[in-house]
């Protein structure tokens, strides 16, 4: 199970790091339509954010001392998961003033 939250990590850092570089090439350029960040959205931006967190959370569950079994280490990649979707909706939120 670590290679698949390895390439699930490594998808959603990819998606981030894309996210973060269109919106810098977008605002030096003058160009809105390569702004990622707007064309996907909330939704596209919580996709981000579930998968970079369960990935995170799955890599340190199995790479945790403890002696975690794969099924309670999937359980806390599934929780992480959690976590960062909710985390990018409690910032659209908050971002927006609500």
């Amino acid at each position: 199970m670590v290679k698949v939250y390895a390439v699930v990590l490594a998808i959603g850092f990819l998606g981030l790091v894309a996210i973060l570089f269109s919106g810098t090439l977008a605002e030096n350029t003058a160009s809105p339509k390569r702004d990622l960040n707007q064309r996907i959205g909330p939704r596209g931006r919580s996709w981000v954010g579930l998968i970079l967190g369960f990935g995170m959370g799955g890599m340190a569950a199995e790479f945790s001392p403890l002696d975690l079994s794969w099924q309670v280490a999937a359980a806390l990649a599934v929780v992480g998961g959690w976590v960062g979707f909710a985390w990018v909706r409690f910032s659209e939120r908050t971002a927006a003033g609500r």
